[in-house]
């Protein structure tokens, strides 16, 4: 029985390059006891894996990897401090596998140059002794060894990884052109080298170009600052970021990058916190406020206290987020993994019995050849019957390689990942990606997710006689003394027109009725019309058409009077994000049904659902009552609904919804609350959720359909020795890299739509 894991260790394995190479890697961990979750990632190379106290440690795991086929380049145990220089890593396996196609590369060239006048206009003396020492450092040494040792480790573990096809297309034909030295037959030797070569090119260039791919996690990771100015016995001294802790209170000057999360305890000034949220705007900070590591000071002196630091910053949960992301697995992905669990075996036994099959009936099948040379010049039907059956057998290796195939789905969740990440949309798992694609139904929570989240004046309306600004002073004058939400709306909206408060003298509140005060020699009395008509005042009567249109529209409403005469209302209402109206505008464009479920009242419900265009609403639900309320949804429409919340009040239902969506900004996101998270909080970033989960989606099943469409149609080409080994694996490799190009392509559609800043 497998123990609760205690902790997370993480190898890099660099020669993990596709699913199936990933999936081989799960397999061989799961045979150890003690290991739990096991999360592969093809995009950074990383396993991660959750062992019990009593599992396997890191070096354990290791041997189990390299016994499987796979160097291990690094170990990192989650319980340590230090981590891995994984961009040192991956700069190291980029530079080794540019030497590697180097050193392949010369002797192979001199091959191909010493082959043309060999074949075409005169014999070479000692020609097959030349090649054959040109070319074993090419397919024995530093070129294919790593290649030969990987297929070994896997078919002595059982399992069948790619290198396996590359060996068995690169090995024997070397050794089989070794027989030209004591019977003249068609030499291989110069295939064995070209294949191997071309072998290496396709690594260094799918490590290329899944570099580019992944380049958003990796910029990530350079964003944050290096060192910081703390306060230390009364001084400013610098010190590494990684020495913070807790407390710790940063000064940090115009210009520099904020060191980590923290708090603002001294000063103000605007950040740049377009990495965080993809808003290009700077963002006025003062006492108080929270601030996210990396954001830049635009101005003046901060000094910040540091509230969260190392691997609980901000930035830090972005990166895991995204790293878990690029390395979840989609539910079409099992299609490709029960496709390429059993290619190589699969394929191996083609070869074989395409080797069979043209040693015992050539003669049955040369009319391929036949046909096939009338447009095709490689094909050579006047070859020697031993000759058309190892051309057709390692053709078949070569050409069947299903790289592509592994590579379909992980690229495209790399580059979809990352272009979410620089806009602000954090996509945790490749499953939400298919699941959102599908939605019909969006549930949208009001408060703080179509509202502000916070009262704020929004009329006034005077009695026959008074001056707006007047009323407004004698009502923000009381107010001004109280701490209700109402209150420091009004406050907050009579400075914006220009009214400060005064001083208010004999203050006193009735509880959620009202409250009053001397203003001057004025006796002020603002409350619910029962108060006041309690208390006396006259006047009431005008205003009642008035305060019944405010409340119709769901405001709320107080009344204003002085010395027992009204003298106006005012009111006050959680008013509408800017872009709620444009962002339920583009759901229906979408062909999504909008749902509103909110706790407050039906009236004021109905208000903001008639403004912005909500198809139904359901009001009056308690934070327990909406996981009911979303199951009903789906009972109606199918599993098909998504709800976006707060990511924190709302958790229950956003994990009942088959997508969650946490809307909020900066450092206050629970960005693990939800299947996404809008880090910058607007609306809209749901539709461009939207639009990115079906365009990732869809450059997945593209992915599919040509890599599996290619080997489908590749693999008999090849066993009908139509298909030259060479031309092969050149095939091969440009099928791989057109996977990645294809997801590359998802950059260049949204580069039309430039986010607002940097994003993440």
């Amino acid at each position: 029985m497998t123990e609760t894991p205690t902790r997370s260790i993480t190898l890099t394995v660099p020669g993990m390059g596709s699913d199936h190479c990933a999936g081989i890697v799960r397999k061989t961990l799961e045979r150890l006891d003690g290991v739990g979750e096991i999360q592969t990632n093809i995009a950074n190379h990383h396993v991660r894996v959750a062992t019990g106290e009593n599992g396997p440690d890191g070096e354990a795991l290791k041997v189990a990897v390299e016994g499987a086929g796979y160097d291990v380049a690094a170990v990192h145990d989650e319980s340590e401090e230090e981590s891995a220089d994984e961009a040192g890593i991956e700069a190291a396996y980029l530079s080794l596998a540019r030497k590697r196609l180097i050193i392949a590369g010369i002797p192979t060239t001199l091959i191909m140059i010493l082959m043309m006048p060999h074949m075409f206009w005169q014999p070479i003396p000692g020609y097959l002794a030349i090649i054959a020492l040109l070319a074993f450092p090419v397919v024995f040494l530093y070129g294919g060894a790593a290649t030969h040792k990987s297929s070994w480790r896997s078919l002595k573990n059982g399992t069948f990884n790619m290198d396996v096809l590359i060996s068995m297309g690169s090995l024997p034909p070397y050794l089989i052109g070794l027989i030209g030295f004591v019977y003249p037959m068609t030499s291989f030797i110069e295939m064995a080298a070209t294949i191997m070569t071309f072998h290496l090119l396709g690594r260094y260039l799918e490590a290329l170009a899944k570099g580019r791919a992944s380049q958003a996690i990796r910029r990530l990771l350079t964003l944050g600052a290096k060192t910081a100015r703390v306060e230390r016995d009364g001084e400013e001294v610098e010190v590494p970021v990684k020495e913070l802790a807790p407390g710790d209170i940063m000064v940090v000057r115009p210009g520099d990058k904020i060191p980590t999360d923290g708090e603002v305890v001294e000063g103000e000034s605007h950040l740049d916190e377009s990495i965080a949220t993809g808003e290009s705007i700077p963002v006025y900070k003062s006492v108080g406020d929270g601030v996210i590591g990396a954001t830049i000071n635009k101005e003046g002196r901060l000094r910040v206290k540091a509230t969260r630091v190392g691997g609980d910053t901000f930035l830090a949960q972005v990166v895991r987020l995204i790293d878990q992301a690029q390395g979840s697995r989609v539910p079409i992905q099992e299609f490709a993994d029960r496709m390429t669990g059993r290619f190589v075996p699969a394929v191996l036994l083609i070869a074989l019995v395409s080797l069979i099959a043209w040693a015992l009936f050539p003669e049955a099948l040369r009319p391929i050849l036949d046909w096939g040379a009338t447009f095709l010049p490689w094909v050579n039907p006047e070859a020697t019957t031993p000759v058309l059956a190892i051309l057709a057998a390692i053709a078949v290796l070569v050409i069947a390689c299903p790289c592509a195939l592994g590579l379909a789905t992980p690229t495209a969740l790399m580059v979809g990942s990352g272009i979410g990440a620089e806009r602000g949309i954090l996509i945790r798992s490749g499953e939400a990606i298919q699941t959102f694609k599908d939605v019909k139904v969006m549930v949208l929570d009001k408060t703080g997710t179509i509202t502000r989240g916070e009262p704020k004046l929004t009329e006034v309306v005077t009695a026959e006689g008074v001056d707006e600004s007047e009323l407004l002073r004698l009502a923000t004058s009381v107010e001004n003394a109280s701490e209700h939400p109402i209150a420091r709306a009004i406050v907050d909206g009579a400075r914006e027109r220009g009214v400060p408060p005064q001083e208010v003298t004999e203050f006193r509140s009735t509880g959620a009725r009202g409250v009053s005060g001397k203003v001057g020699d004025e006796t002020v009395l603002i409350g619910n019309r029962r108060l006041l008509e309690e208390e006396g005042v006259t006047g009431l009567d005008a205003l009642d058409d008035d305060m019944q249109a405010l409340e119709g529209k769901g405001r709320t409403v107080v009344i204003v009077a002085a010395d027992g005469q009204a003298c106006g209302i005012v009111a006050v209402a959680d008013t509408l994000k800017a872009e709620s109206v444009e962002a339920i505008r583009g759901m229906h464009a979408l062909g999504m049904h909008v749902v509103m479920i909110t706790g407050d009242n039906e009236r004021a419900a109905r208000a903001v659902a008639d403004e912005v265009g909500i198809d139904e609403v359901q009001a009056g639900v308690l934070p327990e009552g909406k996981v009911d309320a979303i199951r009903a949804l789906q009972e109606k429409h199918g599993n098909h609904v998504a709800m976006v919340g707060d990511g924190i009040n709302d958790a229950a239902a956003l994990k009942q919804a088959n997508v969650g969506i946490a809307i909020g900004a900066g450092a206050d996101v629970a960005i693990e609350a939800a299947d996404v998270t809008l880090v910058r909080g607007e609306l809209t970033g749901v539709v461009d959720a939207m639009h990115l989960s079906r365009a990732t989606f869809g450059k997945i099943v593209q992915n599919l359909i040509w890599a599996s469409g290619y080997n489908v149609a590749a693999i008999p080409i090849a066993a009908a020795g139509l298909l030259h080994p060479m031309i092969g694996v050149i095939a091969m490799t440009t099928s791989s890299l057109s996977v990645i190009g294809n997801s590359l392509l998802l950059k260049r559609r949204f580069a039309r739509e430039q986010p607002k800043g940097d994003g993440v």
